[in-house]
């Protein structure tokens, strides 16, 4: 009898243990969707729902989609016409086209700089690399703002950048530099810059070196060798910090609005416009929206270049 009661009470315990191992897993994994549903799902589906609405002067300035009738019969209402409205307005093309346009020249110039900077971190002795490395990830130590503000100090008529390049006789008189396009992809690059250097350094850093020396020992210059087995090998970090820098890049508000001319056409400013200049929501939601398939499709489209280069 007693080895019998041993016996059910080793499993109850190992099935209570499954039970509470069982749970924690379930803890886990519902949090983080939990998360995502909350702050994600949830705000995506009102500004879905209010660019299918109309406008109307009141407060919210949209009639709503699901309506009640006398009867009780519920009656859904969508209006395609501010996505029509979207792609027939040249102004809003024109919008997505230079967004698209300042992102992708801010991604590969923060490419070509991050890249070397990130192979230089990995390549740093020990004690060297730890402080490389905190300079890249000091500028998040302050305002995003503050630092984009910053700009506005040094390339003006009379800031440091003019100054110095009238001292040595570069120009003869101070150079035009806000309110241009300059101006906007170097705030580009540089705020953007640490998301783009730290997937680099991270995939540069786990390449081993063996395979280097491999090259080398079989004749392989070290250009080539880069270009055969370096740069292959960290295709993912110049995927990861490509999709960091571009995303974010292109419905980027701040930069164009503070550093950028009037002609500066990009589509976070035209959202903003909307929202709160014309306060035509349905039409600022439907170009939120058109954003965010623009953008998924780059990303499947990148997902689906790095499956192929993985089975390749």
């Amino acid at each position: 009898m007693n080895a019998i009661a041993g016996r059910w009470r080793g499993r109850l315990r190992r099935a209570g243990s499954a039970r509470g191992t069982e749970a924690g897993r379930l803890l886990v994994i519902g949090l983080p969707y939990l998360w995502l549903t909350v702050f994600f799902l949830v705000p995506f589906l009102i500004v879905l729902k209010i660019a299918f609405a109309n406008i109307q002067l009141s407060m919210p300035p949209v009639e709503p989609v699901v309506t009640w009738t006398q009867d009780q019969v519920l009656q859904l209402r969508l209006h395609f016409s501010n996505f029509s409205f979207v792609f027939g307005d040249s102004l809003y093309v024109a919008a997505f086209l230079n967004s698209l346009k300042v992102a992708g020249v801010s991604t590969v110039l923060a490419l070509l700089i991050g890249y070397p900077m990130a192979y230089g971190i990995a390549r740093a002795p020990g004690a060297w690399r730890n402080v490389l490395f905190l300079l890249v990830v000091l500028p998040f130590f302050t305002s995003f703002l503050l630092r984009v503000y910053a700009w506005l100090g040094l390339l003006g008529r009379n800031g440091p950048v003019n100054g110095v390049l009238l001292a040595l006789g570069i120009v003869q008189e101070p150079l035009q530099m806000l309110q241009t396009d300059f101006a906007v992809y170097l705030g580009m690059v540089y705020s953007y810059l640490p998301f783009m250097v730290l997937p680099l350094y991270s995939a540069i850093e786990k390449l081993d070196l063996t395979l280097l020396e491999a090259a080398a020992d079989l004749g392989c210059r070290p250009t080539k060798a880069f270009f055969t087995v370096t740069l292959p090998l960290t295709l993912e970090g110049i995927y990861a910090g490509c999709l960091l820098v571009f995303i974010p890049a292109v419905g980027e508000y701040v930069i164009p609005a503070l550093l950028g001319g009037p002609d500066t056409l990009m589509i976070g400013r035209v959202v903003w416009d909307e929202f709160f200049g014309n306060r035509d929501w349905p039409v600022a939601s439907a170009l939120a929206i058109v954003l965010l398939a623009i953008l998924t499709g780059f990303v499947l489209l990148l997902q689906r270049i790095q499956a192929r280069g993985r089975e390749a």
